[in-house]
């Protein structure tokens, strides 16, 4: 009996060239895997592709709200955003890909898993960083790092050659990923970073700019403890609540993102991102936080979900330290409850209110009315004592000159 394997499998090009290439190269039956954080219609017609192509075997694992719940929202709570621009789209989602890729192939018997990332990429990285972290004993095989294919062009020939289906137009051969959060896009004109993306062939999830209705939309988010739970009212399921959002803030054109970003294994690339509703997710979560957190906690949040960000992009999200990090933040969200209004206009998030039960804002203080909480006279103290460090540095200097120092 043959060894089993199993391939985290998409049915684009990369995986439907490594089905017959780990025919042809190692003595595994191949279980092909397609695990669905949100592909939506990618996953129709997978499995009679990837029996074509010589599986034994398909699988589709749906977990489109475990997406959300266990990996979204706490980058959500955290702000986590790679270079000030990366909602973490593909990072978020590769942990948990690879936690269902192990689980599978536990119940099938497997010994081996394989993936269809380059050995440029991240994806790499963050794929074997969790099969090593749940299954150390597992074999994984990487296509890119061994074959001698060095560009999608040559990976539509090997196809051609076998008279199998390419499962994409020539033309159209940029390399996508996409999920509930987000649709990212390389390749073509984005390769040289003096050319602007063509936005009218590249988006499909968004409207450009120019497409976007005249008139904005307002939208109101409810959350509690920092998990978003109502949109306008309405109840949703985690994944029925960022469809919502996708569809409302693509319509408007909003959270387009051209990146050149910089990769873990150390090469700057470049993307396009669209993440319609997890900016509009961001946007919100941002205000309503801004006025439930004092500052020294605001502050520390953000230290801490700079280095967050850093672990779920480099795939490191079963870590001990990603667990303690996401402790903390969680512990920073108990007050992190109440509504948020937005105005979406031609990719534009514009505030337009919000409340909350514990917002530190105290309009008493706050005006520029006098009122009873705050006395003028005390700032005075304040200033003394805040700037006593600055004064003494001074004094000293005017010694030192008189003494002749430099």
């Amino acid at each position: 009996m043959k060894k089993k394997l199993v391939l985290a499998y998409s049915g684009g090009l990369d995986t439907t060239v490594i089905i017959p290439w780990l025919k042809e190269n190692y003595d595994y039956d191949v279980i092909a895997v397609c695990v669905d954080v949100g592909q939506g219609t990618e996953t129709d017609g997978l499995e009679e592709r990837a029996l074509k192509t010589g599986a034994v075997k398909y699988r589709l694992v749906k977990c489109e709200d475990e997406f959300v719940t266990d990996y979204i929202y706490p980058i959500v709570k955290a702000e986590a955003t790679y270079e000030d621009k990366y909602l973490l789209g593909t990072s978020a989602a590769r942990p948990l890909i690879a936690k269902k890729l192990v689980e599978v192939a536990l119940e099938e018997g497997a010994t081996a898993i394989a993936h269809g990332a380059t050995g440029k990429g991240n994806d790499q990285v963050r794929f074997e960083l969790t099969v090593k972290a749940l299954a150390p004993n597992f074999e994984i095989i990487a296509p890119w790092r061994e074959w001698n294919i060095s560009s999608r062009e040559e990976e539509i020939k090997y196809l051609e050659d076998r008279n199998i289906e390419v499962p994409m137009k020539k033309d159209d051969s940029y390399s996508r990923d996409k999920n509930l959060w987000h649709l990212s896009h390389e390749g073509l004109e984005l390769e040289d970073p003096a050319n602007m993306p063509n936005y009218e062939r590249l988006l499909k999830l968004s409207n450009t700019l120019e497409n976007a209705p005249n008139e904005g939309q307002f939208v109101e988010l409810e959350f509690e403890k920092g998990v978003p739970t109502k949109v306008d009212g309405k109840t949703f399921s985690p994944s029925d609540l960022v469809k919502y959002l996708n569809e409302i803030g693509g319509k408007h054109a909003v959270g387009i993102v051209d990146l050149l970003e910089n990769r873990v294994v150390g090469i700057k690339c470049r993307g396009v991102y669209e993440t319609p509703g997890g900016t509009i997710l961001y946007a919100a979560h941002r205000e309503i936080e801004h006025l439930c957190l004092d500052r020294e906690t605001l502050y520390f949040k953000h230290v801490i979900s700079h280095k967050l960000t850093d672990l779920v992009y480099s795939g490191r999200w079963f870590t001990p330290l990603r667990e303690a990090l996401c402790a903390f933040i969680d512990s920073t969200q108990q007050t992190v409850t109440g509504k948020v209004k937005l105005k979406l206009y031609k990719g534009n998030i514009i505030p337009a209110g919000v409340t909350s039960p514990y917002s530190l804002y105290n309009q008493s203080l706050a005006s520029f009315t006098t009122g009873e909480l705050y006395n003028h006279h005390d700032a005075q103290g304040f200033i003394t004592l805040f700037g006593l460090p600055l004064k003494v540095n001074a004094l000293m200097k005017e010694q030192a000159k008189k003494m002749g120092l430099k």
